[in-house]
């Protein structure tokens, strides 16, 4: 009998540390996306048979066009509710807090409790491993206070980052997360620069930081649809853990414009299928055996290289 893609993901000796397993949701858009994440990512994708991998997306969309049927409208049934009062004083906190001031401050928010299952999600995958650790940092029943700080934390655990230079001006970061990212450029008074080593007098510093996000549980509102935009494994896991509301940080947004402000560029390019459709993708699909497959993938890490080229000119004022 012809092993299904799954059975030949998950087939085999356990994965080692260099390797980690994914919830990849099924069935959605493209097909073509989905036999190049298996080929180029799964631990053995390139000899895994493309019929059977086809023949269990295809399950996977049909099982969604039912859902379209008997969910019709589901994403629009997604309750946005008031905080209770224990966590109030913490919202309060929060909006003072300097990285959610420069990461929302351009259009209309404010921190709700929203139903996590209903939750429109643009992510393809999860990862389980990830999850648990986050299962466990939260504990089994936590107060409203820990789960204000687990959801929108002000403080939390830095990631490793790797620094090394690869060139005469060229560096090179690179991170396990893949919330590592560059942060916008900017130019500071080298007074303000302690211990900064020059062979002369400086006037300026260009700073290219890099490092992480705000990292808030978030989504974006547009009517009555909540789509998830940062935080997917702490909406994974507490849904997981059968927690179905949770405080995160609500942007309303009106039009196209400011949808492009708010949300990632696949969200943007297909907002009618998130937006529009019958029955969008939902956070608790992943949860769906019949949507969520389990891939044992090769780990990712993400890079960021950062290149300096200096040109210098010379000419008489006009």
């Amino acid at each position: 009998m012809k092993k299904s893609a799954s059975q030949q993901a998950l087939g085999g000796e356990p994965p080692a540390a260099a390797h980690e397993e994914l919830v990849w949701l099924l069935g959605q858009p493209h097909l073509a996306d989905y036999l190049d994440f298996v080929r180029e990512k799964v631990v053995g994708g390139e000899a895994m048979d493309p019929r059977a991998l086809a023949d269990e997306w295809r399950a996977a969309n049909d099982h969604l066009h039912a859902l379209e049927v008997a969910e019709a409208g589901i994403a629009d049934t997604a309750e946005c509710l008031a905080l209770p009062k224990a966590m109030r004083p913490l919202a309060r906190a929060l909006g003072d807090y300097p990285y959610y001031r420069d990461t929302y401050d351009t259009l209309p928010t404010e921190i709700r409790m929203v139903e996590l299952s209903k939750l429109i999600a643009s992510q393809s995958s999860v990862s389980p491993g990830f999850s648990g650790e986050l299962r466990a940092r939260l504990g089994a029943a936590p107060t409203p206070e820990a789960l204000f700080r687990f959801c929108l934390p002000i403080e939390r655990p830095q990631p490793a980052v790797r620094a090394r230079k690869t060139g005469s001006n060229r560096w090179l970061f690179t991170s396990d997360s893949t919330d590592f990212r560059l942060h916008r450029a900017q130019l500071l008074d080298p007074a303000g620069i302690a211990r900064l080593a020059t062979f002369g007098p400086a006037s300026h510093v260009l700073a290219l930081p890099v490092g992480f996000g705000s990292n808030f549980l978030s989504v974006v509102k547009s009517d009555s649809r909540l789509l998830l935009q940062n935080g997917y494994h702490r909406a994974y896991t507490l849904l997981a853990a059968g927690i179905t509301h949770a405080p995160a940080v609500v942007q309303t947004v009106t039009r196209k414009d400011e949808l492009a402000v708010a949300a990632n560029e696949e969200v943007v390019a297909n907002a009618p299928f998130y937006f529009l459709a019958r029955r969008p993708p939902l956070l608790r699909d992943y949860l769906d055996p019949r949507l969520g497959k389990r891939l044992f993938v090769h780990r990712m890490q993400t890079s960021v290289e950062i290149e300096v080229r200096t040109r210098t000119t010379t000419d008489y004022r006009v």
